[in-house]
């Protein structure tokens, strides 16, 4: 140890990827916690209206989570038993485990070499008479190539519904991934590019939204707020066996301001991202993400790959390596294919799936947020060029 600290200057432990919260925040959820409502009310409105604006969507539903914004979505869909809905090995099990949530079969299909996303001539190879919907993932921050898979689900008369937790704010061709009027989730979990602690947004047509927003909150014809508001009643009606996936005022408080400083955010991801691609793109011994032209990428992550050939460890002791050097790293994702339940229910080994799993097994995830100072992406750079050449084939 030191001996790796005298060649590295790091001396305090670097988070992976902490959330920034300001000053601004803190103020805007005492004010909440100050007023009449805490729970769902006039700040969860409003930050659903403003998100809508930013994103130029055609309107937003704020809930608790991207994973419930899924699983609203597939249920507004009325898919159910019988069922399949094809989806991405690599990702967090979130998205999967929905599908299985309405009674529906995740088909898994691989991604690219290159993005890591769902591959589209593999998707039109997996549709059955029992396809129903298309659940890409936005891998990284990178889109998925959504016009291809948009046309698929138009000629077979399916549901594009797509996982953009990692995609905010990212675009298409020059169009916001969110402003499309099928379903998109985003998260707003304590890591993403906007963090509501835990959080997350459904963008959709105003009429889809309208079922689910019924969907979201225990399928009552009226929620909470316009009950308990001047002049509201305390009528309602159970129209369908809803769920309880609200976002609270707290919890929207903190994401009124975030939306404010995204833009800001982003510019800074986008900085760190161009660093470490420049130290990194000379070295035969690591893979740096792509970033197509036609696309605007999130950089919700910096994912980095080993080229086994190079190196003399695999990814679990470069990982080691960089922890010695007080760099926080993660890995995104264990495929989905081989957790225990997925590979007992379905069957599946681990080479089914031969890009996502091959990729899986090299690849790492440095630190990527707006508070990395710019010492702090030199001494990631220096860590792992550090351990590239201590380890180098």
């Amino acid at each position: 140890m030191t001996d790796i600290l005298a060649r590295t200057s790091r001396r305090e432990f670097l988070p992976f990827n902490p959330p920034l919260v300001g000053e601004e925040e803190i103020r805007e959820v005492v004010d909440t916690l100050r007023s009449p409502w805490i729970t769902t009310g006039p700040k969860t409105r409003r930050f659903e209206e403003e998100f809508t604006a930013w994103l130029k969507a055609p309107g937003a539903l704020a809930v608790n989570s991207c994973t419930a914004a899924m699983h609203v979505a597939l249920a507004c869909l009325d898919i159910g038993p019988g069922d399949e809905v094809i989806t991405t090995p690599m990702t967090f099990a979130a998205t999967a485990n929905v599908i299985e949530h309405v009674g529906a079969k995740p088909v898994f299909v691989d991604v690219e070499p290159d993005t890591l996303n769902i591959d589209p001539r593999l998707v039109a190879r997996a549709i059955s008479p029992r396809t129903r919907a298309i659940l890409p993932v936005h891998y990284a921050g990178h889109p998925a190539e959504r016009d291809v898979l948009e046309a698929l689900a138009r000629t077979h008369n399916l549901a594009l519904v797509e996982d953009a937790a990692h995609a905010l704010p990212a675009s298409f061709r020059g169009q916001a991934i969110g402003a499309s009027a099928n379903p998109v989730a985003f998260s707003f979990y304590a890591t993403k590019n906007l963090t509501t602690a835990e959080g997350g947004m459904l963008t959709a047509d105003p009429a889809f939204l309208e079922r689910a927003r019924v969907m979201a909150l225990h399928g009552m014809t009226r929620d909470a707020w316009k009950r308990y508001d001047k002049g509201g009643s305390w009528r309602y009606e159970i129209i369908a066996p809803g769920f309880k996936y609200n976002l609270t005022d707290v919890a929207a408080a903190i994401g009124l301001w975030q939306l404010k400083k995204l833009e800001a955010f982003h510019r800074r991801r986008v900085e760190i991202a161009e660093a470490y691609t420049a130290a990194f793109s000379a070295e035969e011994a690591l893979q740096p993400p792509v970033q197509r032209p036609h696309v605007g990428h999130a950089w919700h992550l910096y994912v980095l790959r080993l080229k086994s050939e190079a190196l003399r460890i695999g990814r679990d002791q470069f990982i080691d390596e960089l922890t010695k050097r007080n760099i926080g790293t993660s890995v995104h994702f264990i495929p989905v294919h081989v957790h225990p339940f997925y590979r007992n229910k379905y069957g599946y080994a681990p080479l089914d799936f031969p890009v996502a799993f091959s990729n899986f097994e090299r690849l790492l995830s440095l630190p990527m947020h707006p508070g990395l100072s710019d010492q702090d992406v030199t001494d990631v750079i220096d860590a792992v060029v550090d351990v590239v050449q201590t380890y180098r084939r």
